[in-house]
């Protein structure tokens, strides 16, 4: 975890429905079920500088009502909080390459995307639109998924060709915290974006 050696981060609070495994001395963790209810959490997320929203699911096999739900609606009722107790902070959302700002596109899931990242700019918070297309996990990443893998092990023959097309988790991660401490020109960041704001010091 990449942040953790970063010593311009303070302190993290994650957020998730299971356990991530962490133990760090910077490191605090919420395990919560239900991402609609957020009552539990309010006083927990103020205070802080930023937030990195990651959470996501793949479109494949769901019909646009479910998707939106778990894609736009639960994003925008996490960042409604957010901006209500802590008004201003950076919010750095995980989107996808190919996202449809206009929202009339056929492609459903980056319709809902881009209603998502629309929307999200209209709350009161500094909000970064990552735009990633293919990201590598972690060697040890225990969530990775086996479908995944085989795209995986060619990572290093297809990265050189496309360097800021093939990205690491890590180098996202260095990207956010960096868009976070210095923000950007945009706030969309395509994959080049990204790239870029990856090896900012």
């Amino acid at each position: 975890m990449g942040h953790l050696k970063n010593n311009q981060v303070e302190k993290i609070l994650l957020i998730n429905r299971r356990s991530a495994g962490y133990q760090h001395s910077k490191v605090e963790e919420i395990l919560l079920g239900d991402f609609f209810d957020l009552s539990s959490i309010r006083e927990k997320v103020a205070n802080y500088h930023a937030c990195f929203f990651c959470l996501g699911i793949s479109s494949i096999g769901m019909k646009e009502p479910e998707y939106k739900k778990t894609t736009y609606d639960l994003t925008l009722n996490f960042a409604g909080l957010l901006a209500e107790v802590n008004p201003g902070m950076t919010f750095c959302y995980v989107s996808g390459a190919g996202t449809d700002s206009s929202e009339q596109g056929r492609s459903m899931w980056a319709r809902v995307k881009g209603k998502t990242e629309n929307d999200l700019q209209k709350l009161s918070l500094n909000v970064y639109n990552f735009r990633p297309a293919f990201m590598k996990p972690f060697k040890d990443a225990e969530h990775a998924k086996s479908a995944l893998k085989p795209l995986i092990s060619i990572f290093s023959l297809f990265r050189p060709f496309n360097p800021s097309y093939f990205l690491t988790l890590e180098e996202v991660g260095k990207a956010m915290i960096n868009v976070s401490i210095h923000g950007y020109s945009k706030h969309i960041l395509e994959t080049k974006d990204i790239a870029f704001m990856s090896s900012t010091k």
